[in-house]
């Protein structure tokens, strides 16, 4: 069981981040972990799929998909400001100009948010 709850871990982390990259890896990420069972074949294929999934250029929708993901831990925290302020970055969303990113930072922070502090899309490893 160790070694499924390393992976858990690791997969809570970058969930969102492969989210923003690749909808289908992510699904099918998603979909190794359903059993709680772990083995050297689907280290393999996790491998696989994060790699493939991290290599993919950045696009709008998908990216805007992972944020919309992560502002549903705050919307029934955030004030009507805060609200106002999402709601306005994401119709003038642009890709080049990302001010959603330390929107969403800035909220994680603020509301002290655990699972999404381990977020790499939010808080990238160094």
């Amino acid at each position: 069981m160790k070694k499924i709850a390393e992976r858990q871990k690791e997969w809570a982390s970058l969930k969102y981040l492969v989210l923003a990259k690749s909808q289908p890896d992510y699904k099918a990420i998603r979909k190794l972990f359903a059993d709680n069972h772990w083995d050297d074949e689907k280290e393999w294929v996790f491998r696989k799929y994060l790699q493939h999934a991290l290599a993919q250029p950045t696009k709008k929708g998908d990216l805007l998909n992972a944020y919309q993901h992560v502002w549903g831990y705050f919307k029934t925290k955030a004030t009507d400001e805060e609200r106002q302020h999402y709601q306005s970055l994401i119709e003038n969303f642009s890709i080049n100009e990302d001010e959603v990113l330390p929107f969403l930072k800035k909220l994680t922070v603020k509301y002290q948010e655990p699972y999404l502090l381990q977020s790499v899309l939010l808080f990238p490893k160094a």
